[in-house]
């Protein structure tokens, strides 16, 4: 075969390394048995109260994938995970998340742990009750639900598209734009570490109510709605999805943008399901706000990979900057499960009921350093000012490249192998 290489285009990499991949998730894993012999986590086999099935919507790659290695790893829960990936063969790549599934299961086998992933339309019907009948065949029903889809495009799943041929359900997509106005901005070319300007036109109605079908909350009701009508949430069940909001100087991109307004409609399910978990099975829904991270999607928005650089840049300095599997290690330990024997405790949330592990993120003296850092950057000074090697990292990690230990030299000969 050929020695692999990221390709980049357009500020996104379209490839993926396996080894890399999977030495990635192993990192995970391996970042999150420590914290468990450091905190005294106790899994329930060891006596411990905390979950014992998880569902991870959305499993393969970031917070999803972080959450499921969390759950499995250091409470010893049995996980089910969904997601929707190309399939890796011999000749041809797979996705990153096919790589970090497969590389997961095999890490759960090994370990003994119950790990079933599927690689299916999440937002379809026909997903939702295989699911329900894998959930069934355990013998055991679901203490969390983790709520992590993330994807430019969903299909309706009743309605039909008319101009369809072959009566395909009609296919929402979402859009990263301002609302109102054009909205412009530095942007970093992260590979030839270079700012630029860069803007992004107003969205219309349509694409507004788009974004907010593919990312709003109608399809984690949809999830919830299914799983209680079938009798699988176990008593005290919880749900968790996850959101952003960032600083005021990212609000018109993106708070106040068409993902923004996708969000503001996640947060009010969470309130809906919140009461509707509360009074069936006594359980729980929140919404749970991260800190910025390189993704795919925040690598062409424009400010955000300019103000991650630099918020990576004074986070690291200060010692409390956090990848994903280090966010969600502490939303399930310090925030889900603070009980007795890491059971389910009271969970700390702000005044409209959202979890905030972008605590150290919105801190007051980490935003007017980068407020301060950020006024009159230049391409002169760009380098002193931010932290590109650490956001070029980032960018890299989440396709398997730039991984400590991996040979990027070496010939993979089979692209469906992890080794």
């Amino acid at each position: 075969m050929a020695v692999i290489k990221p390709m980049v285009r357009s500020s996104m990499c379209i490839n993926s390394h396996p080894v890399g991949c999977a030495k990635d998730t192993e990192r995970q894993i391996a970042y999150v048995k420590a914290q468990k012999a450091k905190r005294g986590i106790k899994t329930l086999k060891e006596g411990g109260k905390g979950p014992d099935l998880v569902l991870v919507l959305g499993c393969s790659t970031g917070y999803g994938l972080a959450s499921r290695i969390s759950a499995a790893f250091e409470y010893g829960a049995d996980t089910i995970g969904v997601s929707f990936e190309k399939a890796a063969t011999e000749t041809k790549g797979g996705t990153p998340g096919w790589y970090n599934n497969a590389a997961f299961d095999r890490a759960a086998a090994k370990d003994g742990l119950f790990a079933k992933t599927f690689s299916a339309d999440a937002y379809s019907n026909e997903t939702r009750a295989m699911i329900i009948d894998e959930i069934k065949k355990t013998g055991k029903k679901v203490d969390l639900v983790v709520y992590s889809l993330a994807s430019p495009v969903r299909s309706d799943p009743v309605k039909v598209d008319p101009a369809s041929p072959d009566g395909a359900h009609i296919l929402y997509k979402s859009v990263i734009k301002p609302i109102g106005k054009t909205y412009s901005g530095q942007a970093i070319d992260i590979m030839t570490k270079t700012l630029k300007e860069s803007s992004a036109e107003p969205a219309n109605d349509e694409e507004i109510a788009n974004t907010v079908k593919v990312m709003g909350g109608e399809d984690w009701q949809l999830w919830m709605d299914a799983l209680s009508t079938a009798g699988v949430l176990n008593t005290g069940c919880r749900t968790v999805a996850y959101s952003y909001i960032g600083p005021k100087l990212s609000h018109a991109i993106y708070r106040d943008g068409t993902i923004g307004q996708a969000k503001k409609d996640l947060e009010a399910t969470a309130q809906r399901l919140n009461k509707q978990l509360k009074d069936s099975v006594g359980g729980a829904a929140y919404v749970s706000v991260n800190k910025g991270l390189v993704t795919r999607s925040s690598a062409v928005i424009p400010i955000i990979s300019l103000y991650l650089s630099v918020l990576f840049k004074v986070m690291k300095a200060k010692g409390t900057h956090e990848g994903c599997i280090e966010q969600m290690e502490r939303l399930f330990a310090e925030r889900l499960y603070t009980g007795a024997d890491n059971g389910a405790g009271i969970v700390p949330v702000d005044s409209e009921n959202r979890i905030r592990v972008d605590d150290w993120e919105m801190a007051d003296d980490v935003q007017a350093e980068v407020a301060k850092l950020m006024d009159g950057v230049t391409q002169e000074n760009l380098a002193e000012r931010c932290d590109l090697e650490g956001y070029k990292h980032d960018f890299l990690n989440i396709n398997g490249f730039d991984v400590p230990g991996v040979d990027y030299e070496k010939d993979i000969t089979n692209m469906a192998s992890l080794d």
